[in-house]
C-alpha cells in the first residue's frame, strides 16, 4: 500500500453556509454603499458602514475562496465570470461620488485576481510536490507573481491587502480542512490561518471596522474547520440572476439617482 493510499481522504466539507453568506454579503454591501454615496451626511450612519458594512468584501473573498478550493474544478474559468461581473460594473463605479479621482478597479477585478493567483500558487505548489517543477523555477515564479501584485494593488479596490485574501483564504481553509486529531496537525492548521488573520486585520483604519472583518474571517475559518456540518441550508436560496447582476445593477442605480438628485439640487 503506498503512502497516499494510507491517508485518510480530506473531508469534503458542505457549502450550505454560503447560501446564508450571499444573502448576508449583498445587504451589507448595500448598506456601506448607501451609506457613503447616498444617504445625506447629516443623517450621521457613517457607523454602519464602518461596522457592519465591513463585512461584506471579507464574506465575499470567503465566498470566492471556498467555491475556488472545494467547489469548481476550473477557478481561472470561474475567475473569468467574476471579471465579466466587474466590467459591467467598471462605469457606474467610476460614477460614484469619491474624495480622490485615482483611477480605480471595483472590487470584483481585487476578487477575481486574487482568485487567479491563490489558484495559480496552489497548482505550482501541487506540481513541485509531484517533481514536475523545480524548486527555483517555484521560487522564480512566485517572485514574479509578488511583482504583479505589487503593481496591481495600486489599481484595485482594497488594494495590496484586498489581493492577499483569497490566496490566504484558500492556504488556511486548505489546512484546515484537512486538519486530523494530532497536535501536529492542528497545530499547523493554527498557523495557516494567522496571515490571513494579520493581513484583515490591516484592511481597516478604525478599530471597530478592523474588528467586523477579521470576526467574520474567524467565522468562515470556523466553518472550514468543521463548523459547516451544523449549517442547515437557507431557506430561500439566491436567484441566480439577481446574485450575478445586484453588483453592477446597484451602482447602476445609485448613478440614477445621483443624477436625478443633483438635478434637483442634491439631497444633502
Amino acid at each position: 500500500m503506498t503512502l497516499q493510499a494510507a491517508m485518510p481522504a480530506a473531508r469534503h466539507p458542505s457549502s450550505a453556509w454560503t447560501g446564508w453568506g450571499q444573502w448576508l454579503a449583498l445587504a451589507t454591501m448595500t448598506l456601506d454603499h448607501l451609506t457613503r454615496y447616498i444617504l445625506p451626511n447629516a443623517w450621521d450612519l457613517g457607523w454602519a458602514g464602518s461596522s457592519l458594512g465591513r463585512i461584506a468584501f471579507p464574506l465575499f473573498a470567503a465566498m470566492v475562496a471556498w467555491h475556488g478550493l472545494f467547489n469548481t474544478r476550473n477557478p481561472l474559468r470561474y475567475a473569468r465570470r467574476i471579471l465579466v461581473i466587474g466590467l459591467v460594473a467598471q462605469l457606474p463605479y467610476m460614477l460614484m461620488p469619491r474624495a480622490s479621482d485615482a483611477f480605480i478597479l471595483n472590487v470584483c477585478f481585487t476578487l477575481a485576481a486574487g482568485l487567479a493567483w491563490g489558484a495559480w500558487l496552489r497548482a505550482q505548489a501541487d506540481r513541485y510536490r509531484r517533481g514536475e517543477r523545480k524548486g527555483h523555477w517555484l521560487a522564480l515564479g512566485a517572485a514574479a507573481s509578488l511583482a504583479i501584485w505589487a503593481l496591481l494593488g495600486e489599481w484595485v479596490e482594497y488594494g495590496h491587502e484586498g489581493l492577499l485574501l483569497i490566496p490566504l483564504f484558500m492556504v488556511a481553509m486548505h489546512h484546515l480542512n484537512r486538519a486530523g486529531d494530532t497536535l501536529g496537525e492542528r497545530l499547523l492548521a493554527t498557523a495557516a490561518a494567522v496571515p490571513l488573520l494579520l493581513v484583515a486585520g490591516q484592511m481597516n483604519a478604525s478599530d471597530m471596522a478592523k474588528s467586523f472583518t477579521v470576526a467574520t474571517c474567524l467565522a468562515v475559518l470556523l466553518l472550514a474547520a468543521g463548523a459547516d456540518r451544523l449549517t442547515p441550508r437557507v431557506p430561500t436560496a439566491m436567484p441566480r440572476r439577481l446574485w450575478l447582476t445586484w453588483y453592477p445593477g446597484h451602482f447602476a442605480l445609485m448613478a440614477l439617482w445621483l443624477w436625478w438628485a443633483g438635478g434637483l439640487g442634491g439631497i444633502g
